[in-house]
C-alpha cells in the first residue's frame, strides 16, 4: 500500500504472476487446470477426501480428486440427471409421485425433483454424511435446508446398494447420483447388471431408472495409446442395463466444469404387447415436436421453464443428439459391468 492507502501497482503487478492451480486429470494426457482463488474447505471422511474450493468455475465440491459440481454450471448437471426420467414418468400416463435419489450429497438432485407438482416422496440415500453436511454449510444454494426441511424428503446417510436391497418399497422413479466408478470408490456396486435387476424390481408399473454415467466424449477414448483399453464407463454401462431393461437411451449434456460432454444413461420397460422396442426409444428421445417437452415441463414442474437454467424442448433435442463418435464408439463397445468383473473408470 501507498501512504494515501492505495495499492501499489508495482506490488500488485508482482503479485498477478503467482496463483496457485488447481489441476485434474479427465483422461489419460487430458488435464484440466486453472487458478484456484480460495480453499474453502478440506476435510477427509470415512469415505473420501472432500474439499470445497473457488476456481474459475466459481465453488466446486470435489471428492477423492474428482469434480463434482460446480456452481457455474450445477444445474445442467442436475436438471440433465432428473427431468427426462421424471417427465418420461409423465408421459406415460402416471405422473410420478415416489422417488429414490442413491447418493447426491450436494442435495441439487432432491431440490429438482421436489420442483415436480405431482411429488409425495422423495427419499436420498447417501454413505457420506459428512459430504451432506459440508454441501449444506458451504453449498446452500444448492439445495441445503430448503430441502431438507420439505415434508416430501427424507434423508438416509446409508449405504444406497443395502437400503435398496432391503427395502420391500417401490419407486416411480430410480435416480443414481452416484461417485464414478472408480476403483477402491465407494459407489461401484451400484454400477453392476446385479443391482440393475434388483433395482428393476424396486420400479413402479412405467417406472424409469436413470444413472449419471461419466464422460460421454469420444475425444480420449480416441487417442488412448498403443495396447490401452477406454477408460470411459459409458459403453459398458449401456451394455449392462440393455441386459436388464427393454429400452435403455443414452443421453449428454456439456458440462464445462467437468471437462466437456457428460452421460447420462435412462432405462424403462416397453409398453405391454410392444413389438418395437427401439421406436419407442426413438420416440421419447426425439418427439413429433420440441412442444412435447415444453408442455410436459409446464404441466409437471412448480414454476415451469423460467425455473430452469437448461432444460426444454430444444435442449432435449440436443441431449439425445449424440455425436456419430460417439454412437460408433457405444456400438463397437461389448463390455457389461457385473459383480464379479467391475469396470473402472479412470
Amino acid at each position: 500500500m501507498t501512504e494515501s492507502g492505495e495499492k501499489n501497482p508495482g506490488i500488485e503487478a508482482q503479485r498477478a504472476k503467482m496463483s496457485f492451480l488447481f489441476r485434474e486429470d479427465v483422461a489419460p494426457g487430458l488435464r484440466l487446470e486453472m487458478d484456484l482463488n480460495k480453499i474453502l474447505f478440506t476435510s477427509e471422511s470415512e469415505f473420501q477426501q472432500i474439499d470445497v474450493v473457488e476456481t474459475f468455475f466459481g465453488k466446486t465440491l470435489v471428492t477423492d480428486g474428482k469434480t463434482q459440481s460446480s456452481q457455474m454450471d450445477e444445474f445442467a448437471y442436475h436438471e440433465s440427471l432428473v427431468h427426462p426420467s421424471m417427465l418420461r414418468s409423465a408421459l406415460s400416463g402416471t405422473p410420478p409421485k415416489t422417488v429414490f435419489i442413491g447418493g447426491g450429497g450436494e442435495l441439487a438432485t432432491a431440490r429438482e425433483v421436489l420442483r415436480h407438482k405431482s411429488i409425495e416422496r422423495c427419499v436420498m440415500v447417501d454413505i457420506d454424511g459428512k459430504v451432506i453436511e459440508v454441501c449444506k454449510k458451504f453449498l446452500a444454494e444448492w439445495g441445503g435446508e430448503t430441502v431438507t426441511s420439505d415434508k416430501r424428503f427424507e434423508l438416509v446417510v446409508g449405504d444406497a446398494h443395502k437400503w435398496m436391497m432391503e427395502t420391500q418399497e417401490t419407486f416411480d422413479v430410480i435416480i443414481m447420483d452416484i461417485s464414478d466408478p472408480i476403483e477402491a470408490g465407494p459407489g461401484i456396486m451400484l454400477y453392476t447388471k446385479e443391482f440393475y435387476e434388483h433395482a428393476l424390481t424396486r420400479l413402479n408399473p412405467n417406472g424409469v431408472f436413470v444413472t449419471q454415467s461419466g464422460t460421454a466424449d469420444a475425444v480420449p477414448a480416441k487417442h488412448q495409446g498403443a495396447g490401452e483399453t477406454d477408460t470411459s464407463c459409458y459403453g459398458p454401462i449401456n451394455n449392462t442395463l440393455r441386459t436388464v431393461f427393454d429400452c435403455v437411451v443414452p443421453y449428454s449434456t456439456n458440462i464445462p466444469s467437468f471437462g466437456g460432454d457428460w452421460g447420462f444413461i435412462m432405462a424403462f420397460q416397453a409398453p405391454a404387447g410392444c413389438e418395437d422396442k427401439a421406436l419407442v426409444e426413438k420416440e421419447w428421445k426425439f418427439p413429433a415436436s420440441t412442444d412435447v417437452i415444453d408442455n410436459l415441463v409446464e404441466q409437471q414442474i412448480e414454476g415451469g421453464a423460467d425455473k430452469l437454467g437448461l432444460y426444454d424442448g430444444v435442449s432435449h433435442m440436443s441431449m439425445f443428439a449424440l455425436t456419430k463418435a460417439l454412437r460408433n464408439l457405444l456400438k463397437n463397445d461389448t463390455r457389461v459391468m457385473t459383480r464379479d468383473n467391475p469396470v473402472f473408470m479412470y
